[in-house]
């Protein structure tokens, strides 16, 4: 499925292990301003909207460096590419120590958003090729994995610091920052997986390709992974509001460990995934969304907590089948020198599904007010998930 190293140190059994661990800490780094975005509210003073924005800023970040450079570690190499991200990731949590204004908030955002892009199909694509043959369905796993977990951990740590020790808006990116240079050490010390690398100045910008190979099975993978990061999207961005100004709770550990629930759901539901087979993870994947979808309605509706909990764990699940799924379906698709690109282009569409929603609610919130808002987004996603899920089941059907 993969090339092998064909020159520099060899890859030891446990060598993708390292190179989830700095996947996790890279993509810990993108949602760990989630339960201190009330912090920055009240320190600087912006609307829902602008939260939604700043949060869309990282969103749009990751789908910039995908679309434009999405492919490059096929050519570069893995190592240049995740190296950079980490760096990138580093002067993220600069900006936002230096923070005095929403200035070096979209700052801040936005390299973290670059360095997501970097990671997202690059990290996932070089876990695949480190881990020996016979423990490649568990590399799968792994990488989705330190994906999702990385997300789920980045809230959960920073709530738990904010809540409970000095320097709320200080110490979580002191703390990424110690974790970011533990990541670098690693990566530098890892062998590289793409045979003829060139040099990293040799990087051109360029489209991610969608190989012929991978267009039958793109369009329904990328369907259902939009609609699962628009659920995730919402969690990290206006849940926090919600918590506070619906249910009173203004606990940021409790919040941190909302947001953690959808994601560590999401790690659960991708364990499902060997049992059913990628081809039926997906559909059904988008069935469990739609269920946590209908909780977070209610939850809305009726202004109470319990339905936003199973929400978080409901349609986390849902969408950690979709997305293992998704990527498995793609990855076992691509050849070897496309398979980064070709997973680049699947990310491109899933962080659409962060982005865009998430706008939405934001101007929605302002006429229609937060809950309604978040009424019409989940009616939007339930459709789209339905209608993704239907196509797929209709599909396996006419190729049974």
């Amino acid at each position: 499925m993969t090339d092998r190293p064909t020159g520099g140190p060899a890859a030891g059994p446990t060598a993708y292990l390292g190179a989830a661990a700095a996947f996790a800490v890279c993509m810990a780094g993108t949602t760990l301003p989630t339960p201190l975005y009330g912090l920055y509210q009240q320190q600087i003073g912006f609307s829902e909207l602008m939260v939604t924005v700043v949060f869309a800023v990282y969103a749009f970040g990751v789908i910039g460096v995908l679309l434009l450079v999405g492919n490059a570690s096929d050519s570069v190499g893995r190592r240049p590419v995740l190296l950079c991200g980490l760096a990138l990731a580093a002067g993220s949590a600069v900006a936002f120590l230096a923070e005095q204004g929403l200035p070096l908030l979209w700052v801040g955002r936005l390299l973290s958003g670059f360095s997501a892009g970097l990671f997202t199909g690059t990290a996932t694509a070089y876990v695949l090729e480190l881990a020996p043959p016979g423990q490649r369905a568990r590399a799968g796993f792994v990488a989705t994995a330190a994906n999702m977990g990385g997300l789920g951990c980045g809230p959960l740590l920073s709530g738990l610091l904010a809540e409970y020790a000095p320097g709320p808006l200080v110490l979580p990116f002191v703390v990424h920052l110690v974790l970011l240079a533990a990541s670098f050490t690693v990566l530098w010390f890892l062998p590289e997986t793409v045979p003829g690398a060139r040099p990293l100045r040799t990087a051109r910008p360029q489209w991610p390709a969608l190989p012929p190979e991978v267009r039958g099975v793109f369009v329904p993978a990328g369907v259902a992974a939009f609609a699962g990061f628009s659920l995730l999207g919402v969690f990290t961005s206006v849940s926090p509001a919600f918590l506070a100004q619906s249910l009173d709770v203004h606990n940021h550990a409790v919040v941190g460990l909302i947001v953690f629930a959808a994601f560590f759901a999401s790690t659960l539901g991708q364990l499902l995934v060997p049992r059913l087979g990628t081809a039926r993870a997906v559909p059904l994947g988008c069935l469990v969304l739609i269920a946590g979808l209908a909780l977070l309605a209610a939850s809305l509706t009726w202004t109470t907590l319990p339905p936003l909990v199973l929400s978080a764990l409901v349609g986390g699940a849902g969408q950690g089948m979709g997305l293992r799924g998704a990527v498995g379906e793609v990855a076992a698709a691509a050849r070897a020198e496309h398979r980064g690109g070709a997973l680049s282009a699947l990310f491109v569409v899933a962080y659409f599904g962060i982005s865009i929603p998430v706008i939405g609610v934001g101007l929605l919130s302002q006429p229609l007010g937060l809950a309604h808002a978040g009424l019409v987004f989940t009616a939007c996603m339930a459709v789209l998930a339905a209608a993704s899920g239907g196509y797929l089941l209709r599909r396996a059907h006419a190729h049974a």
